[in-house]
Formats: C-alpha cells, structure tokens, sequence
C-alpha cells in the first residue's frame, strides 16, 4: 500500500483485475489479499468473465465490484443471438448483485451501442485506443486536463 501512496493515486481509483482461475483455486493468501484490497477501498474486477468455470457461488463470496464480459461474446455480438442474450444475462445478473460490468474487445459502434443496450456501464476495445505505452497514456492524459 505504501507503493500506491507514494505515487498519490488515491486507491478508490485503483482497479485490481484477476482471472476466475485465481478464484477457483484461492488459498488463505488470495483470500487474505482480497480482503485488504476490499479494506484499502480499492476495487476488484474479474476479467474474462464467462469463459472459465467459476461457479456463481464465488460472486457472494468474494467482494468483487466488476465483471469484465470476454471478448469472445463481445466479438460476435452483432451477429449472435446467442452471444447478445449472454452478455444481457451477465448485465443482469451483475446488477442484481451490485456489480458493474465491462465489455472487453469492443471494436465497433454496433457493438458498443449493443452493449449499453444489454446494460453494460463500461467498455474497452480497440474502439477506444489500443495499448500505449505509459509515457503516450500519460501525455493523452495531460493534453485531455489541459482541454478542460
């Protein structure tokens, strides 16, 4: 924690993302780990949410505040029922349980606007920027404050 302090981030803004295999097979330390992430105030997500085995029991049992919607239903979702109809079961299911869901792999306006319809309250994709290095990141960050 004396990591994130020292950088001034405040920790309310800090996301830590893990796979569903981490909590499939969470030790004491997994456990012990989430539990100050939860106490620090900063957020858990699972990412790549649906394609592993994770049974829903884990989503009460872990303080967990984003699911992030794999790509695989994002890619197709403007041609695919099936895979339209999942990430609306996932989007209600995750608000029910006062979770935020992302869709990962967003590429297209289609499947943007899809995925607000579904309910999504956050997306990511090449639609948005695709990976930067830090020093671009951080420069696209200052010229935005600087905007406003």
């Amino acid at each position: 924690m004396a990591y994130v302090r020292n950088l001034g981030i405040e920790r309310e803004n800090i996301v830590i993302e893990i796979t569903e295999s981490l909590l499939l097979n969470a030790d004491t330390d997994v456990v012990a780990n989430l539990d100050k992430f939860h106490h620090a105030n900063m957020q858990v997500a699972i990412d790549d949410f649906g394609t592993g085995y994770l049974s829903l029991s884990y989503l009460k049992k872990f303080d967990i505040d984003y699911l992030k919607i794999d790509q695989s239903f994002t890619r197709n979702i403007e041609n695919s029922d099936s895979d339209m109809a999942l990430s609306e079961a996932i989007n209600v299911m995750s608000h029910k349980l006062d979770l935020n869901v992302i869709a990962e792999g967003v590429e297209t306006e289609g499947q943007k606007r899809l995925l607000a319809e579904a309910g999504c309250d956050f997306a990511q994709g090449y639609l948005y920027s695709h990976p930067v290095p830090p020093q671009e990141f951080e420069a696209k960050l200052k010229d935005d404050c600087d905007e406003d």
